[in-house]
């Protein structure tokens, strides 16, 4: 096992920069995300968008730039056109010369004819790839959750308590946990005892009734070990080839796993994290972000998050009349967008959307491109990227009637509506 040695602290910026210069992080971006239905229907969970301008996969790969770790391979496979393009555009300008990059790593029957068969064979695929830039560590990341954390930190909590793999967890509810997350159990040294992949009871830490410990997806493994890990896995038979469900519960008896707890580095308190697997959760995260002292800062110049948008002009709001006024009120409204004699209140609006007069949003989050007719009631609703919502529709006001016109309700009573729910036939890829 190799462990970098260094005379200097863990806190000392050097030595977390070398942890970091020294580390290949690979996203995987290739998700489905079949529990948000339609909303993914032309596009992989990661390139779904967020918080007014955001992808989903901007989040762990603004996380590693700002850490410091500039070589990073992104893993796609489910209708990943939508991603691969904003990769391309907004991730593509780093200098390969200095040893940095973003690398595109889609299915393509590397190993026996194969598309990837789990999250571990993904990565088996890809260690021809891999080898080529030699790193210390490698950091496998997941590509659909909102955070930002710093990875340094991690690598060094790994580097220290010479690991051969680390696991990211955060503390969670119970119930929440229960069939969506891994679910782990540690030592009084952090180490890891027991992991159980997406329990439907989840055990509650010690002294914390209704909280487990649950992973992140993120993992830090010594190279070597990775290599020995994923090929033994593949050349299993009784495995579905993945890193939770049969990797990770095949190593914690044997080696060297720890958990490292994702928290605030100063106060030590929860961090943000959001994993918006749901219709629900991506409404509800969201929404979160219009409250006046958010969780997530989105405006923090310390950690900002980059992405890629199309250059539009500024919002516009037009009309100034008693019953036709342009106003948005506890809402976040992107470039573009045009609030015509409309009325918009606890929303948010991605780039160039268009709201027509005597019409009012309120609690929806409208994706990019909607457009939305003169006289429209628009309540706690998910509008899909080009949607033409047509004068005079009411939306979100009756369960029942926005069932039987085609559009989806959850069970918490958020209304998603898309193009070819409108008969709007338009397969976007965007």
């Amino acid at each position: 096992m190799e462990t970098i040695v260094d005379d200097q602290s863990s806190e000392d910026a050097r030595y977390i920069s070398r942890l970091t210069r020294s580390t290949l992080a690979l996203v995987l971006a290739g998700g489905q995300g079949s529990r948000l239905y339609e909303l993914t229907a032309w596009r992989a969970k990661p390139a779904l968008y967020f918080g007014g301008k955001f992808r989903l996969i901007d989040f762990p790969l603004s996380n590693c730039i700002n850490s410091g770790i500039r070589r990073i391979g992104v893993i796609t496979q489910y209708k990943a056109h939508s991603l691969i393009r904003h990769l391309v555009y907004g991730w593509s300008w780093f200098q390969p010369a200095h040893r940095e990059f973003v690398e595109i790593l889609p299915a393509s029957q590397r190993v026996d004819g194969e598309w990837y068969r789990g999250t571990a064979d993904a990565v088996y695929q890809n260690l021809d790839i891999i080898r080529t830039h030699t790193p210390r560590f490698v950091l496998i990341l997941s590509g659909d959750h909102v955070y930002k954390m710093d990875y340094g930190p991690f690598l060094a909590s790994h580097n220290e308590r010479a690991a051969d793999m680390s696991i990211c967890c955060i503390e969670v509810p119970v119930e929440d946990a229960a069939g969506e997350l891994g679910v782990i159990t540690v030592d009084e040294t952090g180490r890891i005892i027991g992991f159980d992949e997406k329990p439907p009871e989840p055990n509650s830490i010690p002294g914390k009734p209704g909280i487990c410990l649950a992973s992140m997806g993120n993992y830090v493994f010594n190279t070597a070990f990775l290599y020995e890990q994923v090929i033994k896995d593949a050349d299993s038979k009784k495995t579905d080839h993945d890193f939770g469900k049969n990797v990770i519960p095949s190593i914690i008896g044997n080696y060297r796993v720890f958990a490292y707890a994702f928290c605030d580095q100063e106060t030590r308190k929860q961090a943000y994290w959001r994993d918006v697997g749901t219709l629900d959760s991506f409404w509800e995260a969201n929404m979160e972000l219009v409250s006046v002292t958010p969780q997530l800062d989105m405006y923090d110049s310390e950690w900002p998050i980059t992405t890629y948008q199309w250059q539009s002009s500024p919002a516009k709001f037009v009309f100034d009349d008693e019953d036709r006024r342009g106003e948005a009120i506890q809402s976040m409204v992107s470039g573009g967008c045009i609030i015509s004699g409309a009325a918009v209140k606890g929303s948010l609006l991605f780039s160039r959307c268009k709201i027509h007069s005597y019409s009012k949003v309120t609690d929806s989050v409208i994706l990019p491109d909607v457009e939305i007719g003169e006289n429209c009631r628009i309540n706690r609703a998910i509008i899909d990227r080009g949607a033409v919502i047509e004068s005079g529709s009411v939306i979100g006001e009756d369960a029942e009637a926005d069932r039987a016109r085609g559009f989806r309700v959850t069970k918490k009573g958020i209304t998603l509506v898309t193009p070819n729910m409108l008969g709007q036939d338009m397969h976007f890829t965007r």
